[in-house]
């Protein structure tokens, strides 16, 4: 049955206008974006399918590329650009309130993008937050990119990008491909590593997280690792 020949109570587009975004579930919100299904498929249907594709994951949805997107059933390379602008909007509209607010009254926001960034990349990268003295965001900035230990990442290259961003703080992330979002040792001995050489130049590490698809990112000051 098409969405329009349901109960105008059922509608996405309708229950929108009326409760509000939060009211709506991943796949109506994805609905409303998607417009139109295809033949036998509602535009619900469709968007419960794509969501399915990823494991009910919109991180991992966010991350896919545009032509993976279009290999899918009722997207197209068309909706599949759009989809990419929409996430990619999405990322930027939360870099923006981060360097508009202090990030640690916001913590939310930076685990969400954190996770829309680097949840499901296929490769491991090191990033790095960089912070003005009322911890509002200068930039964000990859550092490294393949598997972290001790030598493949360096705690004067980093310092060197601190100064140069005048950075008075800093949240330090990479992912876990693999899924798993337990620090290694190696993990810890680096954030240890980084930290001390930071506090040489006045640089505040305020945490280091470890991103995952499949789950909110891990906070090393939450563990008490910091």
């Amino acid at each position: 049955m098409a969405i329009r020949d349901w109960p105008a109570a059922e509608r996405p587009r309708e229950r929108l206008a009326l409760q509000g975004a939060a009211a709506l579930s991943d796949a109506e919100l994805l609905a409303i974006f998607l417009r139109v299904g295809i033949r036998g498929k509602s535009a619900v249907d469709l968007a419960r399918e794509l969501l399915g594709s990823f494991d009910g994951d919109l991180a991992r949805l966010a991350a896919a590329g545009t032509k993976d997107l279009a290999r899918l059933s009722g997207i197209g390379p068309a909706k599949a650009a759009q989809l990419a602008a929409t996430l990619e909007l999405a990322r930027r509209a939360l870099a923006g309130s981060l360097k508009a607010k202090d990030t640690m009254a916001s913590p939310q926001a930076v685990r969400d993008w954190l996770r829309l960034s680097l949840g499901n990349l296929p490769h491991e990268v090191f990033v790095a937050l960089w912070l003005d003295a009322q911890n509002r965001l200068i930039a964000s900035e990859e550092l490294f990119r393949g598997t972290l230990t001790q030598t493949s990442v360096y705690p004067r290259e980093v310092v060197k990008r601190a100064l140069m961003h005048n950075a008075g703080a800093v949240i330090l992330a990479h992912n876990h491909p693999s899924g798993l979002a337990e620090p290694s040792r190696a993990d810890e001995v680096l954030t240890s590593s980084l930290k001390q050489a930071l506090g040489l130049i006045d640089v505040k590490l305020l945490d280091h997280f470890i991103v995952t698809g499949g789950a909110e990112p891990l906070s090393f000051a939450e563990r008490g690792l910091i």
